[in-house]
């Protein structure tokens, strides 16, 4: 039934009441430009008929049911939740609170009209809203797909422009509803994460002690560690799968070198070091096994595991099975020296600067928001509240935001190399973000460089400071920025005490550190490389 005329000139009017002059005037412009475009029947016919196919949502309940046939049924129920509550926003408030008229027919050319034109007020629109909530839901779960469906969504918010049902601003209002909405449900019912199967790249496959019970193994296990619902309870784990091994639940006063000298000592000597943790925790075992000349078992008990993922372990089942198996791998390592002091073990990266306080803000922030909205969060906080670094690297004078030294190579679109994707190669790789603009800073530390690459092409943003260069060894003298500490993190947890002073030759309170690759310089277990390719192509 068409409305009433006093109904329809009462949605005219509160359309020009409530959009600005220039979004009216960007509509018809948009409108005539679209009119103006000369296209066969075939393709007006086709957005019509997908312009059909998304009423009430239909088309978008058949993806989500073939979704469900394909096995993804979490990514099919958050896209139709937030399809449902994006349309229902869209049709039932927005169309009540701002409504408007929709296009003229006049305008439309005949062969692109809409079989029955729609009636009900313009802004926003409902499909676009539905599309956009459906697709944005699906890639929370599963960015694959959901990247494969972004033409097809385009697709139908454009339809509502060439058949002339909507305005250009009904479509991007109703975009931004379903994004939105895709969004406070990620916020609400945060997305279990998935993280890629571990894959074994580079490192020389060596024979080492096999175990299938866990005899001669001694296992140090951090019970702080992150927990993970899909993770089986380590200590109930060991108990089952090595019942022989001796496990020591770490205490915050344990000296862990103090520790396994003891149990060398002792009549039943371990010949393997284990540890159940984070990186940091693996990081500070890993030392220890070196100094003690003992393979290094990792079951990944934290909450990213980078250093046991590029070993290819990816579960508490491959370390122990490679540990049955005698399997394991000699993997490069850094050592970082400062003062007099001994050096110490570096498996993934060390830092200076503001890199680490940024992690862990984004880290905190990724709990209640998306990853990249914590990520802009995190950088702006960071970098609002410190100073560049002055820093001195292998004799040349610079002032950085933050300076990471990585251990071999790792993937070149992140700021920091904090995962590894080699376990040899005799490299540290180096990423430099100098010091200069803040704006220029956070957006290098939000987005990382691929992103950001694509931000500076559409002129969205400044020019990059990042510099990236390998090296065998880099020596660096840090010079504290202001009132705000001047320390160094390595592997992610892991804080060094520096010596500050005349006996460092840094007279302001500063430390001069050398970083140097050590080629295989850790036995660890892992998988062979074939087993670690074929769980990462399955």
């Amino acid at each position: 039934m068409a409305p009433r005329p006093l109904s329809t000139a009462s949605v005219a009017l509160r359309r020009i009441a409530l959009l600005p002059a220039v979004v009216r005037r960007l509509d018809a412009r948009v409108g005539r430009r679209i009119n103006a475009r000369r296209t066969v029947p075939a393709v007006d016919r086709g957005y019509a008929r997908l312009s059909r196919a998304a009423d009430r949502s239909v088309l978008w309940f058949v993806v989500a049911l073939v979704l469900v046939v394909a096995g993804q049924h979490r990514a099919a129920l958050r896209g139709a939740a937030s399809l449902t509550a994006a349309s229902a926003i869209a049709n039932l408030v927005g169309k009540q609170l701002f409504g408007g008229d929709r296009p003229l027919l006049k305008d439309i050319p005949v062969g692109r009209r809409l079989r029955t034109p729609p009636t009900t007020p313009s802004f926003p629109s409902g499909h676009a809203a539905s599309a956009a909530g459906f697709v944005m839901g699906v890639a929370l779960e599963s960015r694959r797909t959901g990247l494969a469906l972004i033409p097809a969504a385009v697709a139908v918010a454009y339809s509502r422009l060439h058949t002339g049902a909507h305005w250009f601003s009904d479509v991007v209002g109703g975009v931004a509803i379903g994004t939105a909405v895709a969004a406070a449900g990620r916020a609400l019912v945060p997305v279990r994460p998935s993280p890629r199967p571990a894959e074994r790249i580079g490192g020389a496959d060596v024979a080492l002690p096999a175990s299938a019970d866990g005899s001669g193994v001694l296992v140090v296990m951090n019970p702080g560690s992150g927990a993970d619902v899909d993770r089986p309870d380590a200590g109930e784990y060991l108990a089952d799968r090595l019942p022989r091994a001796r496990v020591h639940p770490l205490g915050e006063d344990d000296d862990l070198e103090l520790l396994v000298r003891h149990a060398l000592a002792s009549a039943d000597p371990p010949r393997v070091l284990g540890v159940s943790g984070g990186d940091g925790t693996v990081s500070a075992v890993a030392h220890v096994a070196r100094l003690v000349g003992l393979p290094l078992l990792v079951l990944p008990g934290g909450t990213f595991n980078h250093f046991a993922r590029a070993a290819g372990v990816g579960s508490f089942d491959d370390a122990t099975d490679a540990l049955a198996g005698g399997q394991g791998v000699r993997v490069d390592v850094a050592e970082i020296g400062i003062g007099e002091g001994s050096p110490v073990t570096v498996l993934n990266a060390a830092s200076v600067g503001v890199y680490p306080d940024f992690v862990a803000t984004r880290q905190r922030l990724q709990a209640r928001l998306d990853k990249w909205a914590a990520g802009i969060i995190a950088a702006v906080l960071v970098i609002g509240r410190a100073d560049p670094v002055a820093v001195v690297i292998d004799g040349r004078r610079d002032e950085v935001w933050s300076l990471v030294v990585g251990v071999d190579r790792s993937h070149p679109e992140t700021i920091a190399p904090l995962q590894r994707i080699r376990l040899d190669g005799g490299l540290l790789d180096v990423r430099v973000l100098h010091g200069g603009p803040r704006l220029r800073a956070a957006a290098s530390l939000a987005f990382g460089r691929r992103t950001s690459a694509v931000l500076r092409r559409l002129h969205l943003l400044p020019r990059s400071a990042v510099e990236a260069f390998t090296a065998e060894s880099v020596t660096i003298v840090v010079h504290p920025a202001g009132d705000q500490p001047t320390g160094l993190a390595h592997d992610g947890e892991v804080s060094l005490d520096v010596p500050g002073g005349d006996e460092d030759g840094v007279e302001d309170g500063g430390f001069t550190s050398t970083v140097r690759v050590v080629p295989g310089g850790l036995e660890v277990y892992s998988p062979s490389r074939t087993s670690t390719r074929s769980r990462a192509a399955s």
